[in-house]
């Protein structure tokens, strides 16, 4: 896995990033640090990564135990420290998770099963942040 970070010019903190797959992701800094504000923050993405590698676990488990799943959604809220390093300190995140006759202990076996053993990101971040979560099963 690689990929490479190119600061964009002198006149802002945008960046592009070339992921390894070959996809580029566009960042910006917040405006009072010199960015423009065209792009997510570094930080975001790292949230977000987190909760896309979450979400991919839980689907791909479901999936696996037969549950009819049509939807899955983690909200996630964050918390940081105030001085530098500015490390997340509390991540909670919330599953919605649709679908028809899901299994409410299949869902929260799922949930867990990430938490504890497949999701890489979060697993990574829980080194530094404790991180909560709650479901919310949506019957469709």
């Amino acid at each position: 896995m690689f990929c490479t970070v190119n600061w964009m010019g002198i006149d802002g903190m945008s960046f592009s990033a070339e992921v390894g797959s070959g996809h580029i992701v566009n960042m910006d800094g917040a405006p009072e640090a010199g960015g423009k504000n065209l792009a997510p923050r570094p930080m975001e993405l790292l949230l977000a990564g987190a909760g896309g590698c979450t979400a991919f676990d839980v689907v791909m488990i479901l999936k696996k135990s037969r549950q009819n799943i049509e939807g899955c959604k983690v909200m996630i809220e964050a918390d940081r420290a105030d001085i530098d390093p500015k490390v997340f300190t509390h991540i909670n995140m919330k599953f919605i998770v649709t679908g028809k006759g899901l299994d409410p202990n299949k869902v929260t076996k799922a949930v867990e099963l990430s938490h504890d053993k497949y999701c890489s990101a979060t697993i990574m971040l829980g080194k530094t942040a404790s991180i909560t979560h709650s479901i919310e099963i949506v019957e469709i």
